[in-house]
């Protein structure tokens, strides 16, 4: 559910709560123009990080104080903010409020989209044939995917799990278990796996019969040899 300046409504009270009396001067009335303007091209800005308050920091934005919630900060759960303190933040304007001198900042949306870059790039150097130590994230009843590191994630079909027909993915796997998986397909940015391939199917396994040939001299030819033991 997308956030909006409600969700963040009391932090905001909180952290406004010593603000003026509302009125603005031409730097202030320019500096709002411009962050409305980059509101809407979401363009990507630097600011500093100049104080912890709850619910997350404040920078300043060309004299404006502007709020970073904590849930606006990295796309892992925060605990504690003081790493922040005096630290440089690629951000984009969330919010912009000039009536209320309420200003939200967000570098969430910009982390996902290098996230997925970084991830992109990863899977594009990926090769069929290639082999990886990974980790079974989730089953479906189509088959399971297998955590890769590195932000990476393939999907291992039903079919590609064991050489044995199985009736569901639970049956050979479960969630958390460790799997050799061999690259079978790269499309689409999506990376198809198979743990059969490194496994040996017993349907190829041809299980010879040791034959012990008798040296020529125990090999009798007359009928006497033949029937020998017989009567």
């Amino acid at each position: 559910m997308e956030e909006t300046m409600k969700d963040f409504e009391q932090m905001l009270e909180e952290s406004y709560s010593l603000m003026g009396d509302g009125v603005h001067d031409t730097d202030e009335l320019l500096a709002w123009r411009k962050a409305e303007e980059l509101k809407a091209s979401q363009e990507n800005i630097t600011v500093t990080v100049n104080e912890i308050v709850k619910g997350g920091v404040v920078a300043d934005f060309e004299g404006i104080r502007a709020f970073i919630p904590v849930s606006k900060l990295s796309l892992e759960r925060v605990e504690d903010l003081n790493p922040f303190f005096g630290k440089e933040i690629e951000v984009r304007v969330f919010e912009a409020d000039m009536d209320e001198d309420k200003l939200i900042l967000s570098a969430k949306e910009i982390l996902k989209e290098k996230r997925e870059v970084n991830k992109a790039k990863k899977i594009s150097e990926v090769k069929v044939g290639e082999v990886f130590h990974g980790t079974v994230a989730t089953i479906k009843d189509y088959g399971a995917f297998i955590d890769l590191g590195e932000g990476m994630s393939g999907l291992v079909h039903i079919s590609q799990i064991s050489h044995q027909r199985i009736k569901h993915p639970k049956v050979a796997l479960k969630e958390g278990q460790e799997v050799d998986v061999k690259v079978i397909d790269v499309k689409d940015g999506k990376i198809s796996l198979s743990i059969k391939a490194l496994l040996e199917n017993p349907a190829e396994e041809e299980t010879e019969e040791e034959v012990v040939i008798p040296e020529s001299k125990e090999i009798g030819t007359s009928l006497g040899d033949l029937f020998k033991g017989i009567f």
